[in-house]
């Protein structure tokens, strides 16, 4: 069930309007139902999975708190089956691929080469979910949640099952504790909730749903194309997966806020970035969080020697990469970005230097501009290997943005020859244009597109929003043959 379709809009204002008026006690069971109904919608039998997921970890939680000798050993348990699942359905054919062609070099093959598996929507999201508080109850940094129901319900809550952002037990399991008790209707707190709705929708079907046409039919058949074409397609692909990726963290968001809940900040304009590393504490901030408190600074983090420190790096962001999909050109995005930001700290003195030297002014705004574009062309070039179908797909992309100079493509028309008309093409620059209003912002005023609506008069509130809802109407993409209506990141 996808948040962009009639069925959610049927589905969301039953189970929020049954959670208003049952009793007190009986919301917990209900969200839960709900949240596995709209699990269920995608395939039924892998509900399966996140109950195996859920029980394994719940009790593991209890018996690591209840017997802490043998804790180390429970905790590897649980870490060897909940990633043993997730290694099984997402990583086994690429495994077994890898394997058949380092043993084609040899002369030797596998009787099996691959297997029919389908990938469980949201797999990676929901099981690092679960395992953050089985390592939080190990930490003591928690203690464990004796109600299996309210735990179940924070592994499977619907808003953020699917494509996240990953939640900590800390922060949406105690707020599930406490639903009992907290006042249920507040209108700015339900006005809020669904203006963040409109918004992450508005993202989605006019901007990301639109400008993934022009990305599928440029990667698609790159081989055709010179640089202009390239380098729309690759700047179109960073416009795409952030609207993407961000409505649906806004469309969770809301949907969690009319209820009463509050998820985590998931994105925070991440292309006004000034460096990788500031990049990465505003992209997709519940994943870099989690690989942070959970991988990094248990392998050392930067508190130890700069070789060992770099390692870290890589290894984080290699399997960061690897999280993401499996396949080479994801093991490469992920190590671009660890050689991006060892680049930037191995350089780090050399630039005070230089700058010292040539009185640059770096709090001006002309050097935060030229920080930020750098950042972006970065990020925007490794966003190629994520997109492009492999490495050496993605290496012949970069090659012919560089040797297939066109730049009489900016004034002939060929833009509009990329799967958009001029009319089409014409709102997607518009959509664009109120995106990076929204950003500046936030990105000025640290103000969130709800917040600013709410301090503003009724009328421009409501002018606003119905003006977002027309758009997303009228110019929404609607139709059977826009594949690209599912997020991206359910494939994850």
């Amino acid at each position: 069930m996808l948040f962009n379709s009639v069925d959610f809009l049927i589905f969301f204002p039953i189970v929020v309007l049954v959670y208003f008026l049952v009793p007190a006690k009986l919301r917990c069971f209900w969200l839960l139902a709900a949240s596995y109904f709209f699990y269920m919608c995608w395939n039924v039998k892998y509900i399966l999975l996140i109950l195996a997921s859920t029980v394994v970890t719940w009790v593991c939680g209890r018996l690591i708190f209840r017997y802490g000798r043998w804790k180390k050993a429970l905790l590897i348990s649980c870490l060897v089956f909940n990633l043993g699942i997730l290694f099984f359905f997402k990583y086994f054919n690429f495994f077994l691929d890898t394997c058949g062609k380092v043993l084609g070099k040899f002369g030797l093959t596998l009787p099996q080469g691959h297997f029919d598996i389908l990938l469980p929507v949201g797999i990676s999201f929901y099981t690092f979910q679960a395992l953050s508080y089985t390592l939080d109850v190990y930490r003591g940094k928690i203690e464990p949640e004796k109600n299996f129901f309210r735990y179940a319900l924070f592994v499977s809550f619907f808003p953020q099952l699917v494509a996240g952002p990953i939640e900590r037990s800390d922060h949406l399991l105690q707020q599930i504790v406490r639903m009992e008790k907290q006042k249920l209707w507040n209108y700015e707190r339900v006005t809020d909730g669904l203006m963040l709705m409109v918004w992450g929708l508005f993202q989605k079907m006019v901007i990301a749903d639109r400008v993934a046409i022009l990305v599928d039919t440029v990667f698609d058949n790159y081989f055709m194309y010179g640089t202009v074409a390239l380098a729309a397609g690759a700047l179109g692909f960073a416009l795409q997966i952030y609207c993407d990726f961000a409505s649906y963290s806004a469309i969770a968001m809301g949907a969690a806020r009319v209820m009463g809940f509050e998820l985590m900040e998931n994105f925070n304009t991440p292309y006004f970035a000034v460096s990788v590393r500031d990049f990465w504490r505003r992209w997709h901030i519940s994943l870099s969080t989690w690989f942070r408190d959970y991988l990094y600074i248990p392998l050392g983090g930067s508190r130890c020697s700069r070789g060992r420190k770099y390692a870290n790096l890589l290894i984080t962001f290699t399997v960061s990469g690897l999280w993401h999909g499996a396949g080479w050109n994801f093991l490469v995005w992920g190590m671009l970005h660890g050689v991006y930001q060892m680049a930037g700290d191995l350089t780090g003195k050399l630039r005070l230097n230089i700058n010292r030297c040539l009185k640059t002014r770096t709090g001006s705004f002309s050097y935060r501009m030229a920080q930020t574009v750098i950042t972006f062309l970065l990020v925007d070039l490794a966003w190629i290997f994520f997109r492009a179908d492999g490495v050496r797909a993605a290496l012949e992309y970069c090659a012919r943005m560089v040797v297939k100079w066109d730049p009489w493509s900016l004034f002939n028309g060929e833009i509009y020859t990329l799967g958009l008309e001029r009319p089409e093409f014409n709102i997607l620059l518009a959509g664009i244009l109120v995106l990076f209003l929204v950003d500046l912002l936030r990105h000025q005023k640290g103000q969130s597109f709800s917040g600013f609506l709410a301090e503003q008069c009724i009328w421009f509130r409501w002018g606003v929003l119905l003006a977002l809802m027309w758009a997303t109407l009228v110019f929404g993409i609607y139709g059977i043959q826009f594949s690209s209506s599912q997020f991206i990141y359910f494939q994850f």
